[in-house]
């Protein structure tokens, strides 16, 4: 059974927990005693992970904050000499296309026997560490002006009226953006060419593409658009930081969720302190440590807490799409949005 929210001072506990092979003494035997990974959540989540795992483990861990996309292009561009050793957070579906590119190797980790058959790779090339539904975060008040309420299909998005009025991610730079283009591909019987269709419809409401998947929450908190494509979590987020001007909504047609993994990245400079870092990510204490600064996604660990801020997705419709068809997809159908509907963010 799930636990629920203790005090903050548990969730920083992480010291005392009991991983195999994961002291330092063991990593100077190895050799790994510092590794650097890919973090594709958000800033504070990716310096909270670094900074525990050292704590635990006394290894030293650096990271790069990259979006789903943007670290599928690093590490292609990088080729046979990585400079990361691990890739933790982004949709599965990023870490299937890294590894149709060879860029991530099999590893399956001895903590991912806790975590259920739907959110792992069944052979072993990515394990899941939290879960996201998609969402449409509103501003209800530029809404109000509009004189459109919050959008609860995906067609409410096609709303003149909404006109330069919604912001996305790019789903070539974005996972977050990618779930929304193929959930319109899902919705469409399969149809790619009717999910780019769809998009090029709603362009003319967008008023930017971002690089960031959270980043259009942000532009609908500040008043700059009406609404924000993005992760209920992450729309939850920035409500409790202030902007409560925002109400979280979802497509009543369905929308596809997110599989947040954690990967071991082919011919890491340390693949032992990656291996270590994996099993780790995997723990209830370190996936409890996302709630601690405001990141709601649903962890995967079934002893990890379950927040009140959390989605109870078992009240949405989820659309249950086939993560490695989603993933072996994503380089092919996010180049035919670039060119037919938007070229990806420069910066």
């Amino acid at each position: 059974m799930r636990r629920y929210v203790k005090q903050a001072a548990a969730f920083f506990a992480i010291s005392a927990i009991a991983l195999t092979g994961c002291s330092a003494s063991a990593d100077a035997v190895s050799g790994d005693q510092s590794m650097t990974f890919v973090c594709s959540p958000q800033e504070d989540w990716c310096q909270l992970v670094a900074a525990e795992f050292t704590k635990a483990s006394g290894i030293k861990a650096d990271y790069v904050r990259l979006s789903g996309g943007e670290a599928v292009a690093r590490l292609s561009a990088a080729g046979g000499s990585p400079e990361f050793d691990a890739w933790f957070g982004g949709g599965a579906d990023g870490h299937i296309a890294a590894e149709g590119e060879g860029l991530i190797e099999k590893f399956v980790p001895e903590n991912a026997s806790k975590i259920a058959a739907e959110y792992k790779d069944p052979e072993g090339f990515w394990t899941g560490i939290y879960s996201g539904a998609l969402s449409f975060c509103s501003n209800n008040d530029v809404m109000g002006k509009l004189g459109v309420a919050a959008p609860e299909s995906w067609a409410d998005l096609l709303d003149p009226k909404l006109k330069k009025n919604v912001a996305m991610a790019h789903p070539g730079t974005s996972g977050t953006a990618y779930q929304a283009l193929w959930s319109q591909v899902m919705l469409n019987n399969g149809s790619q060419d009717a999910a780019i269709d769809y998009f090029k419809k709603m362009h003319s409401n967008v008023l930017q593409y971002s690089k960031s998947g959270s980043a259009p929450g942000q532009m609908a908190g500040r008043g700059e658009v009406g609404v924000g494509v993005i992760f209920a979590q992450d729309c939850q987020k920035f409500i409790n930081e202030g902007f409560t001007q925002l109400t979280t909504t979802f497509p009543k047609e369905g929308a596809t969720f997110e599989v947040g993994a954690v990967s071991l990245i082919k011919n890491a400079k340390h693949p032992e302190a990656a291996k270590k870092f994996i099993e780790w990510s995997l723990t209830a204490q370190a996936q409890d440590l996302a709630a601690t600064v405001g990141s709601y996604s649903l962890p995967t660990n079934p002893e990890a807490t379950i927040t009140k801020d959390m989605v109870d997705t078992s009240k949405i419709k989820m659309l249950n799409g086939n993560i490695r068809e989603m993933g072996e997809a994503r380089n092919e159908l996010t180049a035919r949005f670039d060119q037919e509907v938007a070229p990806a963010p420069k910066k």
